[in-house]
């Protein structure tokens, strides 16, 4: 009998996991939709935004708290109308591009993606290498393989639903981390509800402002969310299951955006409560942690590089992913952990960005030019995104509407604006 009822589970747990199943939508299940967003989530809060808040937090206090909300604005929209590529054509932005361009064009831009996503581990690697710097006192470079063999371990042997627990966890992490560093320091909560929403542009902060704001959409994360939303599919010949799955993305989008929003404004107000409260200005990531020691104690330092460590962990992980997500697209395939075209897409955005860091021995100028790359790449991304998504030949009656397209139109050249001037201020200043 034991038996007859252990295979008949077994049964209906393989008819539930089939795609085709068409699942009962109940008020919980929108806890199922929860983590795609998350791991783009992390690209919105890696090392590289970590320097860039404490650097406006301490130059200038809460007043470009509004760069934040507004980036974040922004980023739900771009991220919200890319995920809806992949829920309704069943394509990644890299698939779409290679089925649906001419092949010069799309191997052109799909070739600077994987550059993009080189540049972007770049930065990840870096600021994990920098934590463990920190915390253990290893030199950066080795450091830098630690984190690459971390995470190549990680990708090989986890499947796609255990890395989403484990990014989900370590976006927890860093929450949590900031939240207890945020009850250390005396915050006018007042001063920094004002900030959130009122735009001011103090002297000198144009550049620090550019910075936020250009790195707000990275190339890697627009592809990443198309690839990754897929995981929660389950029949696209059923329109009402498809249009239950866009409401509970954006959910999820919305959730997860407004979690990043609240960490790198955590970061800023930090910056603000204790560097800017005493004069001091903060460049660097290493800086920032040891003025912590003696402001809020040991425990606030270690905290703070564990949570980078994290940071950089993480999002070298959806970083590489977006990597194989991008190669292999170029064959017309899905990411697959077990395909050779995902695999050496993941091998090419972690290895090539350690074989740069090891040619270049100062970390802020490698992390200056990943940045670089990113604002040339960013544009060509976003516009093909908002060609694909606009197109009824590729998503049907779900195509972008007249005032989707010009919202998208807008946001595309307010980002790609500020990627050019934050261009030229790194490469003739």
């Amino acid at each position: 009998m034991w038996t007859k009822f252990s295979t008949g589970l077994t049964n209906l747990l393989s008819d539930f996991k089939r795609k085709d199943h068409k699942p009962v939508f109940g008020a919980l299940d929108i806890f199922k939709y929860i983590g795609p967003g998350l791991l783009v989530t992390i690209g919105f809060i890696d090392p590289g935004n970590w320097a860039a808040n404490l650097a406006i937090g301490s130059a200038f206090g809460y007043s470009l708290l509004w760069v934040i909300t507004l980036s974040t604005i922004m980023l739900i929209v771009l991220q919200h109308n890319v995920a809806h590529l992949g829920i309704v054509t069943g394509l990644c932005l890299s698939e779409a591009a290679t089925i649906y361009l001419k092949p010069g064009v799309s191997k052109a831009v799909l070739s600077s993606a994987v550059l993009a996503s080189v540049s972007t581990s770049l930065a990840e690697i870096l600021g994990g290498a920098i934590a463990l710097n920190m915390l253990f006192n290893i030199p950066v470079k080795i450091g830098a393989v630690l984190v690459t063999a971390f995470v190549i371990i990680m990708l090989l042997t986890n499947s796609y639903n255990k890395i989403e627990k484990w990014i989900i966890g370590f976006v927890s992490i860093i929450g949590l981390s900031f939240l207890y560093e945020l009850f250390l320091v005396k915050v006018d909560w007042v001063a920094v509800a004002i900030s959130c929403v009122k735009p001011v542009i103090p002297d000198g902060s144009i550049l620090l402002l550019m910075s936020v704001l250009g790195a707000v959409v990275m190339p890697h994360n627009l592809f990443l969310h198309s690839e990754i939303i897929q995981s929660r599919q389950w029949n696209l010949k059923d329109p009402l299951v498809i249009k239950k799955q866009l409401k509970f993305e954006f959910a999820d989008t919305l959730f997860s955006m407004i979690v990043g929003w609240a960490i790198n404004s955590a970061m800023i107000i930090l910056a603000a409560a204790t560097f800017f409260h005493n004069n001091i200005k903060v460049d660097e990531l290493q800086q920032a942690q040891n003025l912590l020691h003696p402001l809020l104690g040991k425990s606030a330092a270690i905290i703070f590089a564990i949570a980078l460590l994290f940071s950089g962990i993480a999002s070298s992980i959806t970083s590489a992913i977006a990597g194989g997500s991008i190669f292999s697209g170029l064959y017309k395939e899905p990411y697959n952990i077990l395909d050779n075209h995902t695999r050496t897409g993941i091998v090419i955005s972690l290895l090539g960005a350690l074989v740069i860091i090891f040619f270049i021995g100062d970390p802020f100028k490698a992390l200056i030019l990943s940045q670089v790359i990113l604002s040339i790449q960013l544009p060509f991304t976003v516009l093909l995104q908002i060609y694909l998504t606009s197109s009824k030949k590729v998503m049907g009656k779900y195509a972008n509407g007249p005032y989707l397209i010009f919202s998208l139109s807008v946001i595309a050249v307010i980002v790609t604006f500020f990627n050019i001037k934050l261009l030229i201020e790194l490469l003739f200043h």
